[in-house]
């Protein structure tokens, strides 16, 4: 960090170093040294509202890309919002996208995880704070990943679309979101739920579906 940012003037006193399960206590809210016990308590700390969406940055977005979403922050919606930027390469970059279902490897800068949080309850509140992240997703088209622009699968969106509520879902709208999520492993991950999975028993929002549940659609 000394080498490459040195403007930001970073200390070790600044750094916490800490196991994988503390840093869940950390992203959790948790203040530091609290016992690993609270994980067990399924009682949410408070009530927050959110909503999230991803994207990919295969280049540097430029100053003036940047300054545009420092503007969107200063609105009243974006006053509790974030970005999280993931960085990948390194040795994600040495495994190919088909070796297993995750294929966002070679080529991404980093990951974008989108977020807006909101206290208030309310329709008109809620809908306020998801047409702003929905603005914001907007605006970041030109510099995130194309065709397709892709999405990280454990921050589910159903913005980028759904299952019909039958489960009879066709490929073409599936692959709305499962290339977003999986690239050209979503043709191979349908093959494999027809042959484990062909009823559709097991099924959500955005799960794969089998390709027997639109042939049989007209039974």
């Amino acid at each position: 960090m000394h080498e490459r940012f040195p403007e930001l003037g970073l200390t070790e006193e600044d750094c916490t170093e800490m196991s994988w399960i503390e840093s869940i206590l950390y992203f959790a809210g948790f203040p530091t040294g609290e016992s690993l016990d609270v994980l067990l308590d399924r009682t949410p700390l408070t009530r927050r509202y959110f909503k999230a969406k991803s994207d990919y940055v295969k280049e540097p977005i430029p100053v003036f890309g940047l300054e545009g979403i420092w503007r969107m922050f200063y609105e009243d919606e974006g006053e509790l919002a974030e970005m999280i930027l993931s960085p990948y390469g390194g040795k994600m970059d040495e495994i190919a996208e088909s070796a297993i279902p995750f294929p966002h490897r070679k080529g991404n800068l980093y990951k974008i995880q989108h977020l807006v949080y909101w206290n208030e309850e309310g329709e008109e509140v809620s809908q306020r704070h998801i047409s702003w992240i929905r603005r914001l997703y907007n605006y970041m088209a030109p510099y995130v990943s194309r065709f397709p622009r892709a999405a990280y699968i454990n921050y589910r969106d159903l913005d980028v679309g759904v299952n019909n509520n039958k489960g009879n879902t066709s490929y073409a709208q599936a692959s709305i979101w499962g290339i977003k999520y999986f690239k050209n492993n979503f043709n191979r991950l349908m093959q494999v739920k027809t042959k484990v999975d062909p009823g559709n028993f097991f099924r959500n929002e955005q799960s794969i579906p089998p390709f027997s549940a639109w042939w049989k659609k007209g039974d």
